[in-house]
């Protein structure tokens, strides 16, 4: 009889339901907070230093994009016929350079070759992508990029370091319509 009440007391043990097992560690977001709070002091003092830069240059006629860069034309389109800019799709071609913000270069003329870039459907760090949107064939633009607009936390693993502002020229060559460039 005994070993019928064991049997018993361990099948009555087994179908107790199963417990919610707790984690062995618990994270508040402290980490993902001070980031926050890090990144935005860093916005804020690039945002500061390129104010500054922008004051102190009266020769120029800056623009703030509503992307987060500023911008001026070195040479713009005088051509009233010349309003395209280009779309999502259009292939254009254009040459850059790259300066930090005290006009040290970086990626001098001609350093660059000369890109080939369909707007929106390749890769290109997102302030030049914006900025040439903004763009016309044969126009010629200064940008100042914050480094989040520019290569950011990563660089270009190459010559610009780590949340890096840019001054970047750039000349738009040519825009080629998406719709005209299905053949290529």
């Amino acid at each position: 009889m005994k070993p019928y009440i064991i049997l018993m007391l361990i099948v009555l043990a087994g179908c107790k339901s199963p417990e919610a097992r707790r984690p062995v560690s618990q994270s508040s977001g402290t980490f993902i907070n001070e980031s926050i709070e890090r990144n935005r002091e860093l916005v804020a003092q690039e945002e500061a230093l390129i104010l500054e830069i922008i004051e102190k240059d009266s020769a120029q006629d800056y623009t703030a994009s509503n992307s987060g860069f500023w911008y001026y034309y070195n040479q713009r389109s005088t051509d009233s016929l010349n309003t395209e800019t280009p779309e999502y799709g259009d292939v254009v071609r254009f040459d850059y350079s790259i300066k930090d913000l005290d006009g040290v270069v970086i990626y001098e003329e001609g350093e660059i070759p000369t890109k080939r870039y369909a707007i929106d459907k390749e890769d290109l760090f997102g302030g030049l992508r914006e900025g040439l949107k903004l763009m016309k064939e044969g126009e010629e633009v200064t940008f100042i990029f914050p480094s989040h607009k520019a290569f950011g936390y990563y660089g270009d693993k190459n010559k610009i370091g780590t949340n890096l502002p840019i001054i970047t020229k750039v000349k738009l060559h040519s825009i080629i319509n998406e719709t005209n460039n299905s053949n290529d």
